[in-house]
Order: structure tokens, then C-alpha cells, then sequence
């Protein structure tokens, strides 16, 4: 069975608790590894920067304590595999759905179910939505 490695088990417990029970159960599921909790100042800054994101410090959900959102990849960790990711989140939203947790994913940020509609893809990117 798929297993979180201490450096996953660092970044989750990062999260809002409900991220956290949510991806505890998805590595049941799917081997994943979680790339990323909660972001500081100066790393969320350097993503804007770089194009990784689309807002500055403090207007991600990665910046709340704990994190609002968590960055999650299946394993081994590809990040220009699309249909992967897809497939990855589809388990992830299924099982997030059943346990009565609201999230979006930032490979479908308007939650239509088309994912070929983003003008910015995060395809990492599990946020908790109300």
C-alpha cells in the first residue's frame, strides 16, 4: 500500500484539517506525494514571479495557518503528464466529494468539469472551497 514519506507527512500537517484527512485517505487510494503546505511570504512572492502562480503574498490559500490549500502529484512525480494529473484529481475529487469536503482543483478552477478551459493550469493545486 502506498505511504507519504516524512517529508509529505511535514507538508500535510501544514494544512487545515480537512485537507488533511482528505489526502490521509487518498494515499490509501493512489500513491501521491504532497509537494507543498502552507507558503510563506518570500515563496509565494518568488512563484509570482517566476509564472508559477497568479497572486502576490498574502492572496493565496497556501498562505493561511494552517494552509488552505495543498499541492499533491501522483508518484513519481511528472509534472508535464496532463492526463495523469487529470486522473489523479478525478480520484481525488471523488473521494473528497464522499467525505463531505469542498475543494477545487487548479486544473478546473470554475468547477464546470471541462479542463481544457483554464487560462492558468495548477494542476498540483487542491484548495478548500465554501
Amino acid at each position: 500500500m502506498p505511504h507519504y514519506s516524512e517529508r509529505s507527512k511535514q507538508r500535510i500537517k501544514e494544512c487545515h484539517m480537512d485537507l488533511q484527512r482528505l489526502f490521509f485517505e487518498v494515499i490509501k487510494h493512489f500513491d501521491c506525494t504532497i509537494t507543498e503546505g502552507h507558503r510563506s511570504r518570500e515563496k509565494q512572492d518568488q512563484y509570482f514571479s517566476e509564472g508559477l502562480t497568479q497572486v502576490k503574498y498574502p492572496g493565496s490559500k497556501h498562505n493561511a495557518i494552517p494552509s488552505l490549500a495543498v499541492d499533491a502529484t501522483p508518484y513519481p512525480v511528472d509534472y508535464s503528464d496532463r492526463e495523469r494529473h487529470t486522473y489523479f484529481a478525478g480520484m481525488v475529487l471523488g473521494i473528497a466529494s464522499q467525505m463531505g469536503i469542498k475543494i477545487r482543483w487548479g486544473g478546473d478552477w470554475d468547477r464546470d468539469t471541462e479542463v481544457d478551459d483554464n487560462r492558468f493550469d495548477d494542476l498540483p493545486h487542491f484548495e478548500l472551497v465554501e
